[in-house]
């Protein structure tokens, strides 16, 4: 097996035909090789060695077949890698002895076992050194087919193959500045399973995350963190195609992210983190206004809207707001072709991997012990207000919905140290950490949206000003019915909130 460390950046098909060709100051690279690679990927119709994590292809290339099984690192962009030579482009099992398909291959696999897609690339690679360090370019164009469906292939890799992660990403960083090349954490396989499915820009949720309770504390935070930035960035097409659910998935998943980093500050560098940190809110930021605004459509306007009576002032904030809604989804599209978007990709994914001047002593403790100890902290903490949750301030809700969120997010991030057994009693616990975080929330959005409102009744124009600030009264006033005994229902839940009983495994 060998271990593929390896960074892939989609480019703009005008940029591919000069990257081979570029001068990096600080680097001297070999003359350039070209190859017409042709590999077909396998799997059952259900595609069950996706679903372990898993991809096998064989790949034609210049007169051979390399069979190549790949399996993906837990929350590093390194992958294990087994190669061998096939004759023919027939699968052989018999050669996945010693990788992780050894264990999966039955007489029913064999028979099951079939082509899903296939890519065609036209590869350009030069071998660049970098100090001590030998980085390979491999420059890819050409398409992924899936029946008579096909998507293009405009992208280079570079893979460490011996040297330093830090070269790695700085002549990540160079290249990708001069073409404009955007981080992408999805292998060509996954791009072909997705459009064996039919889907290119659809939103993406997060995936599960799975900790070994012998890691460590910050080999833990390495999987979460990366499982996180996985989640917002492969939103990003959908995002550009102004999909609400996409907006909402970037912002859940730089939520996670800015969770994680809080429950694990004590084991992470100040400098470097409060780095990331600045630019984690600063899209965040971005993304708020359309969030924010499409829940208060959505949820509120439309259906009040449907039912309201006079219909001329509500009909009028509608639009109003769907314009606004609009202009905050390309808002939303441009911060994320910005410069700043395609830096901080690289940035979060080389803070995770080098994790430069942490503390040993800190970092030692296995994550099993140290889960328990978080959850318990966090859980005593947010019970402490359910007593006079009433007199809090709606910022202070708003920061306390934001600690409940952090408690959620810790359970489900450590949910996979927990036997089988116990599992009953955390999904209890998120259970009701929802129930509070949504009651918290629809406060915190009824106070917006009165905000909003009011803007609505303010800024109309006078030939239907009074038919604007009727609606917009009328929206509040159904706003703050719903509100009402939703403070009890919060108070009650938080006090049945207890630190948990059971230990990870």
């Amino acid at each position: 097996m060998s271990l593929e460390l390896e960074l892939k950046f989609r480019v703009p098909a005008r940029s591919l035909s000069k990257i081979a060709k570029l001068r990096i100051a600080g680097t001297r690279g070999d003359a350039h090789s070209e190859t017409q690679l042709l590999s077909t990927y396998f799997d059952t119709k259900k595609h069950k060695l996706r679903r372990r994590g898993l991809t096998f292809r064989i790949r034609q290339a210049n007169g051979n077949y390399i069979q190549t099984v790949k399996a993906a690192g837990t929350g590093s962009f390194a992958r294990g890698e087994w190669e061998s030579e096939v004759g023919t482009l027939v699968p052989d099992l018999d050669k996945a002895d010693d990788t992780p398909l050894q264990n999966l291959v039955t007489k029913k696999l064999r028979r099951s076992l079939k082509p899903v897609f296939r890519t065609s690339v036209r590869r350009i690679t030069r071998l660049f050194h970098a100090g001590n360090s030998e980085i390979e370019l491999a420059v890819d164009r050409g398409s992924v087919f899936v029946n008579r469906r096909s998507a293009p292939i405009s992208e280079f890799e570079l893979e460490l193959k011996s040297g330093r992660s830090a070269d790695l990403f700085h002549l990540a960083k160079v290249l990708a500045q001069k073409t404009d090349g955007q981080l992408d954490l999805r292998s060509k396989s996954e791009r072909g399973y997705l459009l064996t499915n039919g889907a290119r820009e659809a939103a993406t949720r997060a995936e599960p995350i799975h900790l070994d309770s012998k890691l460590s504390s910050l080999e833990a935070f390495e999987v979460i963190a990366f499982s996180a930035l996985r989640h917002f960035s492969t939103n990003v097409d959908a995002v550009r195609a102004l999909d609400a659910e996409a907006i909402h998935q970037m912002r859940v998943g730089l939520r996670r992210l800015r969770a994680a980093i809080s429950l694990f500050n004590k084991i992470l560098p100040n400098a470097s983190t409060a780095r990331i940190k600045t630019e984690l809110k600063w899209l965040t930021d971005e993304l708020a206004p359309a969030r924010e605004i499409d829940v208060f459509l959505e949820e509120w306007l439309f259906p009040f809207v449907a039912k309201s009576k006079p219909k001329r002032g509500a009909r009028a904030i509608e639009s109003q707001f769907t314009a606004k809604r609009n202009a905050a989804f390309e808002d939303a599209r441009r911060a994320t072709e910005a410069p700043r978007f395609r830096h901080l990709l690289i940035d979060i994914l080389e803070w995770i991997e080098t994790r430069r001047n942490v503390c040993e002593d800190n970092t030692e403790a296995l994550i099993g012990r140290t889960a328990a100890a978080i959850l318990d902290r966090r859980i005593k903490k947010a019970r402490k207000q359910a007593g006079h949750l009433e007199e809090l301030s709606p910022e202070e809700r708003h920061k306390l919905r934001i600690k409940i969120k952090k408690v959620r997010y810790g359970v489900e991030f450590f949910q996979s140290l927990y036997a089988d057994k116990d599992r009953k009693k955390l999904d209890r616990l998120v259970t009701r950490l929802k129930k509070i975080q949504n009651v918290l929330g629809t406060l915190n959005d009824a106070k917006a949206h009165e905000e909003m409102a009011k803007e609505a009744a303010l800024t109309a124009p006078l030939q239907n000003r009074r038919a604007r600030a009727f609606a917009s009264g009328m929206l509040v006033g159904q706003e703050r019915e719903a509100a009402k005994g939703m403070i009890r229902t919060a108070c009650r839940e938080l006090r049945k909130l207890h630190p948990l009983t059971v230990e990870p495994r």
